[in-house]
């Protein structure tokens, strides 16, 4: 079915939704993992244009919830993962994201190798590619053998400046490529291609059977992450094979931001998210929160140092027993001028490569 049509469905959004289910957890690593376990898919599972290579982790059970719970609750646990995220530290949000999910499945008993490179047996020794996680679920079935996991948290805008608002759009009019990374530098179309046709492919070749400890018996896709859309959300085809409920938010550049809550400001406070707290609607003492005015005025210092796409939470105040932290709502990415032309530019040159 598509997008569109199951707007009823998704009334409630991710953030009221991961509030409500986990109001306990306070500290940031362990609210991003829930939301990594706990999120709707990006890929639907059952689409067909995925040949059934979409790995979920399916609901929360109530043993991992009760593990969440005592990972934020007890001192030594909670170490642990702090421990672990500090070795080799990473910028990256794709790496943050994979250590919070090897210590889950680590934690759980489940995890044999994360990382696993595979090189040429020849002179050169080049590295061919990467096994993000090898799994073993005992509960799942996968036959005799591993579950091979590639893994990616993506953030893509939607560049749809030629579509009508509320109509069913045919697939070849809205290619994945379509939705572009931030940075211009990537697309939901180019990202699913190579992980189809290239990562998922690893464990065929011949170079991989000296470093897998077990043959390989699946090979799927975990993908997480938000879309995010200058417009009402138009009716998606299902062809794209995207997620009904996936999580999403709003761009747009920063006068339009101001005129998107002109009616609410008194009311809403917001925080330019850094990069590593993308992941899990954002509670945060209410001090680390601005208001319009400010919040402008950081776009635009942050415009005048780097022309790049930033990400704001906007948030509400404390409601009677949640102390002093202000709870994510909506978010969304400002961009800068010319932004948009770039995003249009890019999406046609990757429509025509394809």
């Amino acid at each position: 079915m598509a997008v569109g049509a199951q707007e009823s469905a998704v009334a409630v959004s991710c953030q009221a939704r991961f509030h409500a289910r986990w109001p306990e957890l306070r500290d940031p690593h362990v609210r991003a993992l829930a939301w990594l376990l706990d999120s709707p898919d990006l890929m639907a599972v059952d689409a067909p244009c995925w040949e059934g290579r979409i790995a979920t982790l399916g609901p929360v059970s109530e043993e991992v919830a009760a593990w969440l719970r005592t990972l934020q609750q007890d001192p030594q646990l909670k170490r642990q993962l702090h421990d672990h995220l500090a070795h080799q530290p990473s910028a990256r949000l794709g790496r943050y994201a994979e250590k919070l999910l090897g210590f889950y499945l680590r934690q759980r008993g489940q995890l044999v190798a994360a990382n696993l490179q595979v090189r040429n047996n020849g002179a050169t020794r080049e590295t061919l590619g990467e096994f993000d996680f090898l799994v073993r679920r005992p509960h799942v079935g996968a036959g005799n053998g591993l579950e091979h996991w590639e893994f990616a948290t993506k953030f893509y805008l939607l560049e749809q400046a030629s579509l009508q608002p509320g109509r069913t759009v045919p697939s070849g009019e809205m290619p994945p490529d379509a939705f572009v990374g931030p940075n211009l530098a990537d697309s939901l179309g180019r990202k699913m291609r190579k992980i189809m046709r290239q990562q998922l492919m690893l464990s065929w070749h011949p170079a991989a059977a000296g470093v897998l400890p077990e043959p390989v018996a699946s090979a799927q896709a975990l993908v997480k992450g938000w879309l995010f859309y200058s417009e009402p959300l138009p009716s998606l085809p299902p062809a794209m094979g995207i997620s009904a409920g996936h999580c999403r938010g709003f761009w747009c550049d920063a006068a339009a931001l101001r005129e998107r809550y002109a009616e609410r400001l008194e009311q809403l406070h917001f925080l330019l998210l850094p990069r590593l707290e993308w992941l899990a609607p954002a509670r945060v003492e209410i001090g680390r929160t601005v208001d319009m005015d400010a919040v402008q005025e950081e776009i635009a210092a942050r415009f005048g140092a780097e022309a790049a796409p930033v990400m704001l939470a906007v948030c509400r105040g404390p409601e009677a027993g949640e102390g002093q932290d202000a709870f994510e709502i909506e978010r969304g990415f400002i961009v800068p001028d010319g932004w948009q032309q770039r995003a249009a530019e890019r999406v046609r040159h990757a429509v025509i490569r394809i």
